[in-house]
């Protein structure tokens, strides 16, 4: 049976079960967590993978679910689809958790239904028995970064060494018999069409700065104090000045808040903290933009004479789409949703800890339509069902197909001519260099 047809019968299957796909979305997007605190949603894809009839093994790294099917023609390699499990904390979100803040204002619920629908299509055809190697279906915890403060105690106490999900499970062994993997993200903006592919993404490190002054009567006595909050703001004002020296084509993104700015308005701050990612294109770009943020962290501190403590924390590689992948992509999401709504996107500024598995292996992570508003923001939401929950489904079954159909011949294509840059081991010890707490005494 050739590929197209194995696709429709794919695609068939998904539209028998299109209304559950949505409830599902729904329905994470009614119950949003944090990452690595995923634990209703990780349940909702473990009871729905044993309802498909497969085994599923649960709470990789914190809340991660992973199933898998062997495909009925011999042997071959493993192909991961992936879903995304976290929400991220939008304020003035309608649909934000009342005692979290959490919202699913990226679009991972849908990513998540589509996954999941992929799984069903599988489960109700016999497609499986004409492909070569193994499909993985993978519900991935903590994309979206910050409670960076929370991530920090957890890996203090041992339950945490990396903090983005993907950089935990490859730490974990858990993508290890993995070859190639993809994901689909839920889009809103009008210039990605209905699909889109990107070249590339930027990557991050993480800061976390503790400025530690002196307290004092405010009113009484302020000369005896050493204010925290004002070497924060001269920090703040310095990276202001230096992002005219980011070279455009690192495509740098520098953009902290301030988590403490003092106890009570009676106190001199004698303590205030700040957060940030550097954001870049390349790892070079990365590395000389936050040596220039350091300096003006430093300089904060120095001119009121307080001490800053900088954890550097290790964050995503920047992402490189497989261009074969995107072949095979862009003929599949032609047929679904026409080649007019199919666009390439270029390099895009944010970051995805997807670029640390495109580090070790070659993958895919392209955009889907159906959301409206802006993303990370109290406007975003889901405006067609369809084409966010239904259609991601059909494109990441129809990539199964095409990696895994014919013995597997275009996962090998893929293989063969794609190079990671670093073994799973050099991922690692580059993750760990990155590392470190400064202290510098003003």
């Amino acid at each position: 049976m050739n590929r197209d047809a194995l696709k429709r019968q794919l695609w068939h299957a998904i539209d028998r079960r299109a209304g559950e796909i949505v409830a599902l979305g729904e329905r994470i997007w009614s119950h949003p967590e944090l990452g690595f605190k995923e634990a209703k949603t990780a349940r909702l894809v473990e009871e729905t993978f044993r309802r498909l009839g497969l085994a599923p093994r649960s709470g990789l790294a914190m809340t991660g679910v992973r199933a898998e099917l062997r495909g009925g023609a011999g042997d071959g390699p493993t192909f991961a689809l992936l879903g995304e499990l976290d929400a991220l904390v939008v304020a003035g979100h309608p649909a934000a958790d009342a005692t979290t803040g959490a919202v699913h204002a990226c679009g991972h619920n849908a990513q998540v239904a589509g996954m999941l629908g992929a799984a069903m299509a599988f489960a109700d055809t016999d497609v499986i028995r004409h492909l070569a190697g193994r499909v993985a279906f993978f519900a991935v915890p903590a994309e979206e970064g910050g409670d960076l403060e929370w991530r920090l105690a957890q890996a203090r106490a041992g339950k945490l060494e990396l903090y983005g999900g993907k950089a935990e499970l490859i730490r974990l062994g858990h993508f290890d018999d993995i070859d190639l993997a993809m994901m689909i993200h839920t889009s809103a903006r009008r210039e990605d069409g209905k699909a889109s592919v990107p070249t590339s993404n930027n990557g991050r490190v993480a800061k976390m700065a503790r400025f530690v002054g002196r307290a004092a009567h405010a009113g009484s006595a302020p000369w005896n104090g050493v204010n925290a909050l004002y070497a924060a703001q001269i920090a703040l004002t310095a990276i202001n000045a230096v992002r005219e020296t980011f070279r455009d084509e690192d495509t740098i993104r520098v953009h902290p808040v301030l988590t403490h700015g003092g106890s009570q308005v009676n106190v001199i701050p004698g303590e205030a903290r700040l957060e940030t990612y550097v954001r870049g294109r390349t790892v070079e770009g990365i590395a000389d933009a936050e040596r220039r943020v350091d300096r003006a962290l430093k300089a904060g501190a120095l001119a009121l004479g307080a001490r800053v403590e900088i954890e550097t924390l290790p964050g995503y590689l920047p992402l490189a789409c497989d261009p074969t992948m995107t072949r095979f992509f862009r003929e599949s999401a032609a047929a679904l949703v026409g080649a007019e709504h199919y666009r390439d996107a270029g390099h895009r500024t944010g970051s995805t800890d997807m670029g640390d598995l495109s580090q070790i292996m070659p993958v895919l992570h392209p955009y889907m339509g159906g959301a409206r508003g802006t993303n990370h923001a109290a406007d975003w939401r889901i405006a067609d069902p369809e084409l966010a929950y239904v259609m991601p489904a059909k494109a990441l079954a129809a990539m199964v197909v095409d990696m895994l159909a014919g013995g597997a011949a275009g996962a090998r294509e893929v293989l063969t001519r794609g190079r990671p840059n670093m073994t799973r081991e050099q991922y690692l010890a580059f993750q760990r260099a990155a590392a470190r707490h400064d202290v510098f005494e003003g």
